[in-house]
């Protein structure tokens, strides 16, 4: 091996250009590929920058060349020699520095390598386990690097603009009080005192407001969260918020912040959003879209419950009383008979046991009783696409009624269940017939990202395994200020409204955030309504209860899911893509190994015995 010794590289390996011919040059990095012509070797040499062909000559340096012979992918070498053009019939127009390249005079090899469990060179790398087993070497691809790099762009421009609007970037504890917040707590066992822990924080949710009753103003952190779950595609255990917080704020001022931190994070790598965001209660998200964070690239359902009289619900057999929905699914093209009954028994599969049924338009229009009721059918589902694209309906277009079979009404405790399980079943079928129509496909420009602000949502929720309610965002949300005084807290808490929002992009959650409780006896009454005693609540949260006492000003704020964003931006599926060091669906580190198991000296320091499962 050679040493580096006092070499300093002059260039990147994606900077020279062909104005650089005829410099001497010193580049470093790793070995991409390697072609042999005999006398001629050629290195395609790469760094985070990019990739630069070096040609060791036989006859012009020997001794490069015969080190050349030596070097193979992955080796990390230092390549000196002087920039000349390509000839025209060789310049690789795929390349940035495909122009030019390097005539090495001497060449350096400063470390080899291990044939690679897979090449960085590669595009596309099937196995998954064995990226994430050899992470440092998937993060030499070029498509990971590039996401790392939008993740630094993005996360630089969310300072900058949260710090010219007068946001202090302050950090929160990682060691702290156990809280509830929604989901199991990452416990840290105490050695100084035997049998208590630290939480790892969920969300900074209580020092933020705890640093607003300090007259911070306004606070942000780009900051590290952890929650025990189950996990999916878009979700970690250790995470990423962009975190702010502010005092006096109305939610237009949250609203406001927010739009204008996203614009400049989406304009530092090239794409363009539309502010200000469009807004919707969550009533009317649930009964346009059947789910609280719509995709509103697909058109809204349409509610087709007074067009279904009672005698024509008597003869077609469908419940007298619950709603009826329909919705379109764009640009799916004609179907053949064998298609549309195989896509009927499918809709019918996926409702289960719903007690819902698929209404199959085209026999009602080829009956003279219902032929009328198919044409209004079509033409309130017409007017809902003009809307979503300015076009009417087309042949082409999949039309799709769901009716609710006779007898459930009296069952339906809450008839909310029928959006939402439309709203899936619309879901899934943009999604099954999306290689057919354009909508969730970028089109190069602001509507490739439709933002939805959902306001107004449920405070409780009712837990059916406890059988009490408890708080649907956090204990620390506010009421809306009419509930509170017309006391449906007391008299009937489904009705009570939280000054909570969502921001919603193409139909994933980005972030929710919330005005909060800053009078001590409204957050009394609050954990009183969640079934919990003043001395638990003293018990839980006495720290922030005392802090309430001491002139807490009004104050709200928003967490928006960073990693979610990059996800978004980049393309990618799943948000290992977009973090450096993420873990798998189990919640494992397969590169560290972690978790793991500790010594018995460690243990016995913690007081800690494990158990058996």
């Amino acid at each position: 091996m050679d040493f580096l010794g006092t070499l300093t590289r002059t260039h990147t390996c994606g900077e020279l250009r062909a104005s650089d011919a005829g410099k001497s040059v010193v580049l470093l990095g790793w070995v991409n590929r390697r072609r042999d012509h005999g006398s001629l070797i050629f290195l395609d040499l790469r760094d985070r920058y990019g990739i630069t062909q070096v040609v060791m000559d036989n006859e012009l340096s020997p001794v490069a060349h015969a080190k050349a012979e030596h070097a193979r992918p992955e080796y990390v070498v230092a390549a000196i020699g002087k920039v000349r053009l390509r000839g025209k019939d060789v310049i690789n127009p795929k390349m940035a520095t495909g122009e030019i390249e390097v005539v090495a005079n001497e060449l350096r090899i400063l470390n080899d390598a291990k044939v690679p469990p897979f090449s960085p060179a590669e595009e596309a790398i099937a196995n998954e386990e064995v990226r994430l087993k050899y992470r440092y070497l998937d993060l030499r691809r070029p498509e990971m690097q590039r996401n790392l790099e939008i993740r630094h762009k993005v996360a630089l421009a969310v300072r900058e603009y949260l710090s010219a609007q007068g946001f202090f970037e302050i950090e929160t504890p990682f060691m702290t009080r156990s809280t509830p917040e929604g989901a199991r707590d990452y416990l840290v066992p105490s050695r100084v005192h035997p049998g208590e822990f630290y939480a790892l924080p969920q969300s900074p949710q209580i020092f933020k407001q705890i640093l607003m009753i300090s007259g911070m103003d306004r606070y942000f952190q780009i900051a590290r969260c952890f929650r025990d779950e189950d996990l999916r595609a878009d979700r970690q255990p250790e995470f990423t918020q962009i975190d702010l917080e502010m005092t006096f704020p109305q939610q237009e001022t949250v609203f406001a912040v927010v739009e204008g931190f996203l614009k400049a994070a989406f304009e530092v790598t090239g794409e363009q959003i539309r502010a200000p965001f469009p807004r919707m209660t969550y009533d009317e998200a649930i009964r346009r879209y059947g789910i609280d964070k719509p995709d509103l690239r697909l058109p809204a359902m349409v509610d087709l419950t007074s067009d279904f009289t009672p005698e024509l619900r008597t003869a077609l057999k469908i419940e007298q009383e619950l709603p009826v929905l329909g919705f379109t699914v764009p640009r799916v093209g004609e179907l053949s008979g064998t298609a549309r009954k195989a896509l009927t028994s499918d809709i019918r599969a996926s409702l289960g046991d719903s007690a819902l049924d698929v209404l199959d338009i085209a026999r009602l229009r080829t009956n003279d009783t219902f032929a009328g009721l198919a044409d209004k059918i079509s033409e309130k589902l017409s007017d809902e696409l003009k809307v979503f694209d300015e076009r009417g309906l087309a042949s082409r277009d999949l039309n799709v009624v769901i009716t609710p079979k006779p007898g459930v009404a009296a069952q339906a405790k809450d008839r909310l269940w029928i959006y939402k399980k439309v709203g899936q079943l619309r879901l899934d079928l943009a999604k099954r017939f999306q290689d057919k129509h354009s909508a969730f496909e970028k089109k190069g420009n602001a509507d490739d990202y439709k933002f939805l602000w959902v306001t107004d949502f449920p405070f409780f929720e009712w837990d059916g395994q406890t059988h009490t309610w408890t708080f649907a965002h956090h204990p620390f949300t506010s009421p809306h200020e009419d509930d509170l005084i017309a006391g449906r807290m007391e008299s009937d808490p489904e009705a009570v409204r939280a000054l909570a929002y969502d921001i919603v992009l193409n139909g994933m959650e980005l972030g929710s955030g919330s005005i909060r409780i800053h009078r001590q006896d409204v957050q009394g009454q609050i954990f009183r309504a969640l079934g919990m005693s003043d001395e638990e609540a003293r018990l839980r949260f006495g720290f922030f209860l005392d802090a309430l006492q001491y002139g807490t000003p009004p104050h709200g704020g928003i967490a928006l899911g960073l990693d979610r964003i990059i996800m978004i931006l980049t393309g990618a599926t799943s948000l290992r893509e977009v973090i450096a060091f993420p873990k798998t669906a189990k919640a494992i580190d397969l590169m560290a190994d972690a978790p793991s198991q500790v010594s018995e000296q460690q243990l016995r320091e913690l007081h800690i015995r494990p158990t058996k499962a």
